[in-house]
């Protein structure tokens, strides 16, 4: 928003290169910027400008194309406006128009679509490279490989099924089991994908729980996290009621860190009862661990941290040096010691859980769309379906249609108007 030192303002469809024209009085040679004077439709100086003249349908849009860049205070840009809204052929763009605009003409498909709106909210480094990989097309390629493989297959099954008595098509003893095979092996690709981290898991963050008794250490762990005063802290066993969840970036990969309740057997009242219920379900929910109790007690999870917390207390003591020493670290979030080991120890952990280099992650309606293709793909060992080349044809028609869905080939529309609404104007 103004001001700023440079507005650009866009303007596209079939009027585009007209109202560059009414504005500059002429239309710069395309692709290149030019120096112009601009006026309203009195004469009006408006602003001197750089503008660019894009020619459809090698655009973004798909559609002609023509950008101003302005001067960048809000005087200017209104006055702009104001001249292009008193066009009774222009009117103001709605959120996301230009990238529909551009799915609609076929300059992008959906996932790449998904991969922009991902890239525009991307704030870490980790969201911003994989929203980079699916804006240009990482998806969608693979996607476009499956579907050629699916089309092979579904000609095939054309062949017998249609031209088997002809003379000059090729049909071979055993085409059910071959074409099986083939689908097979597409299915098996598609659950590799499916075997990925979820986009979402990037986008949202991954959920890192710290957990453990009362007076664990657990906020003030939370507060140096975060360094600031998130939570209370008090030597009164039970302070913490309910789950504290803040987000933060280590190393460039979104996490969302909870404090809870401190977990035992009695609960003083109800409501730390209630607090204690929160706690264990975060606990379940949690993508990594952080356990502040005894090693003894530390809940079943797959990526838990078990940390001899507060060592500025129990340096010393025989027991509690035993426990430690079957711990993964040793930490004082009151003095600073082993905070730098906790955060490599969480960044190394939390990139298990990432995209692999040059992987993409999928969407929940992307992966849904994926499962469906896989388990039309995957046939039953010994069902009818395995002589049955009608039925074989049909499953693959199905699984190439929910392939489709991806990139948006099939009905999307209801699910459009949702994504394109998250972009802001002028995008």
């Amino acid at each position: 928003m103004p001001p700023a030192a440079i507005a650009v303002v866009r303007i596209s469809g079939s009027h585009a290169g007209e109202a560059l024209t009414r504005l500059a009085g002429r239309l710069p040679k395309p692709r290149y910027a030019s120096l112009a004077d601009l006026t309203d439709h009195e004469g009006a100086p408006l602003d001197r400008a750089l503008m660019l003249w894009f020619p459809g349908p090698a655009t973004a849009t798909g559609e002609d194309l023509a950008e101003l860049h302005l001067h960048g205070g809000r005087a200017v840009v209104a006055a702009v406006e104001a001249a292009l809204g008193a066009m009774t052929e222009l009117r103001r763009a709605e959120p996301g128009e230009f990238t529909r605009r551009a799915f609609l003409n076929g300059r992008i498909d959906l996932a790449e679509a998904e991969g922009l709106a991902d890239l525009l909210a991307a704030e870490t480094e980790s969201q911003r490279v994989q929203a980079l990989g699916m804006a240009s097309g990482h998806v969608s390629r693979a996607v476009a490989r499956w579907q050629d493989r699916l089309l092979g297959l579904m000609a095939g099954v054309e062949a017998e099924l249609n031209f088997g008595d002809e003379d000059d098509v090729e049909v071979y003893e055993g085409a059910a089991q071959r074409l099986i095979g083939g689908m097979a092996a597409v299915a098996g690709e598609l659950g590799a994908w499916l075997a990925r981290p979820a986009a979402e898991v990037i986008a949202e963050g991954l959920s890192v729980v710290i957990a453990g008794p009362p007076n664990a250490g657990k906020s003030t762990l939370i507060n140096a996290l975060a360094q600031r005063e998130l939570a209370i802290v008090s030597p009164v066993a039970g302070t913490t009621r309910d789950v504290i969840e803040t987000p933060l970036a280590l190393d460039g990969i979104a996490m969302r860190f909870s404090d809870t309740a401190g977990i035992r057997a009695e609960s003083a009242d109800d409501v730390e009862a209630i607090g204690i219920d929160r706690a264990k379900a975060a606990v379940e929910a949690a993508d990594i661990l952080l356990w502040l109790g005894g090693p003894r007690e530390v809940p079943a999870h797959p990526r838990a941290i078990l940390i001899a917390a507060q060592a500025d207390r129990w340096r010393g003591d025989a027991a509690a040096e035993a426990d430690a020493a079957r711990c993964d670290l040793t930490l004082s979030a009151a003095t600073g010691e082993g905070m730098d080991k906790l955060h490599a120890h969480i960044v190394e952990m939390a990139r298990t859980l990432l995209p692999r280099e040059g992987e993409a992650a999928l969407r929940q309606r992307q992966r849904a769309a994926l499962a469906e293709a896989k388990q039309w793909l995957e046939i039953e060992p010994g069902s009818r379906e395995t002589e049955d080349m009608i039925l074989l044809a049909e499953r693959l028609r199905l699984a190439a249609g929910a392939l489709d869905r991806i990139t948006g080939r099939a009905g999307v529309e209801d699910m459009l108007d949702a994504l394109f609404g998250r972009f802001c104007i002028g995008k």
